[in-house]
C-alpha cells in the first residue's frame, strides 16, 4: 500500500495547480468581497463556510460556538489571539488550533482539519497575498506543527479500495503522518480533488471511474473544455495508480 500512496503523491505533486485554481478560486470567493481590513467577517466567514460542509450539522452545538465567537472577536485579530482563545496555554501551531477547534461544540474532526487547512493556504505564498487575513499566521509546516487532512467519504473510499482495512480519520492521518512531514501533508489535500471526480455511486456501490457530472459540479472547476479534457486524462492516469 504504501508504495501505492508514494506514486499517487508524485502524481499529485507534480499535478498541484489544478486543485490549487480551484482552492484559491473558492476562497477569492469566500473573502475578498469583505473590506480589507475586516478581519473578524474574514475568519467568520471561514468558519462558517467549513461548519456548512457538514453533511448533518448539529444547528444547536454550532449556534452556541457562534455566539462564542461572536463575544470574543477581539480574539480573531491576530492567529497568536484565536488559538489561545480555542486552546488556551499552548503555543500557536496549527496543529494547535485544530486540537482546539475540534473540541468545539458542533464541530469535529473532520470540519476542523477543513477549516485549519484553509487558513493555511491562504497564508502561504503560493496563494494571492490579498487573501491573508493576519500577520502573524505561519507560511509554512516546521517539524514541530502539523496538518491534518480533512478526511471524508471519498478521501475514505480511496483508502479503503487501496488497504485491506476500514478506516477512520485518525487512523488515516496517523498514517500519513508516519510516513509524511511538514508541507509533505499539505499535499495529500489534493486527494480530495482527485477522488471526487473519479467517484460515482451506482446501486449503493461505489465506483471508481472518471465522472464529469462531479467535476462540472464544482463551482470553481476551471469549465474550458481545453481544461476538462487534460484533466479527465489525468484523472484516468490517477485511476491507474490505484490497481
Amino acid at each position: 500500500m504504501k508504495q501505492k500512496l508514494d506514486s499517487i503523491f508524485k502524481f499529485m505533486l507534480k499535478h498541484r495547480k489544478f486543485n490549487h485554481e480551484l482552492q484559491e478560486k473558492h476562497y477569492k470567493s469566500a473573502l475578498l468581497w469583505h473590506d480589507e481590513f475586516d478581519q473578524v467577517q474574514k475568519v467568520m466567514s471561514m468558519l462558517y463556510g467549513a461548519a456548512n460542509t457538514q453533511s448533518q450539522p448539529k444547528i444547536d452545538e454550532l449556534s452556541r460556538f457562534y455566539r462564542f465567537m461572536w463575544l470574543n472577536t477581539a480574539s480573531l485579530t491576530s492567529f497568536k489571539s484565536f488559538v489561545e482563545l480555542l486552546s488556551p496555554k499552548t503555543p500557536p501551531t496549527y496543529k494547535n488550533l485544530f486540537l482546539g477547534l475540534s473540541k468545539q461544540p458542533g464541530w469535529g474532526p473532520k470540519t476542523s482539519a477543513l477549516f485549519v487547512k484553509s487558513i493555511y493556504h491562504i497564508h502561504h505564498d503560493s496563494y494571492d497575498s490579498r487573501l491573508r487575513i493576519w500577520d502573524d499566521s505561519p507560511e509554512d509546516i516546521t517539524y514541530l506543527d502539523k496538518l491534518y487532512l480533512p478526511v471524508d467519504r471519498v478521501i475514505m473510499e480511496i483508502f479503503n479500495h487501496l488497504g485491506d482495512r476500514s478506516w477512520t480519520f485518525k487512523s488515516i492521518n496517523d498514517f500519513i503522518h508516519e510516513h509524511y512531514v511538514g508541507d509533505e501533508i499539505e499535499v495529500w489535500d489534493d486527494l480530495w480533488f482527485w477522488g471526487f471526480i473519479t467517484q460515482k455511486v451506482a446501486n449503493k456501490q461505489r465506483i471508481f471511474e472518471w465522472n464529469a457530472n462531479k467535476y462540472w459540479a464544482l463551482e470553481c472547476s476551471n469549465k474550458s473544455l481545453v481544461v476538462e479534457s487534460e484533466i479527465k486524462k489525468l484523472s484516468l492516469e490517477f485511476l491507474s495508480l490505484m490497481k
